[in-house]
């Protein structure tokens, strides 16, 4: 499969309104799927594309702290 394709199907697959945007209603599902991917795509590409969003890529090892037993 080529990346167009999968491109392709992914603007298919968000192009099906969530709740609560079909409650807001929308012009061009398709479109609206398509900036939204392109979005999220570039967010993920850059961390700094959105200046007040924080993305972090981190394993439970670097997040939870062991806890001791007790003696």
């Amino acid at each position: 499969m080529n990346d167009e394709r999968s491109d392709q199907e992914r603007v298919e697959s968000r192009a099906h309104l969530l709740p609560e945007e079909a409650a807001a209603g929308s012009d061009d599902a398709r479109a609206q799927a398509d900036a939204i991917l392109a979005e999220s795509d570039a967010r993920a590409a850059d961390q700094n594309v959105a200046p007040d969003t924080v993305l972090e890529r981190r394993t439970s090892d670097q997040t939870v702290h062991p806890v001791e037993p007790p003696d």
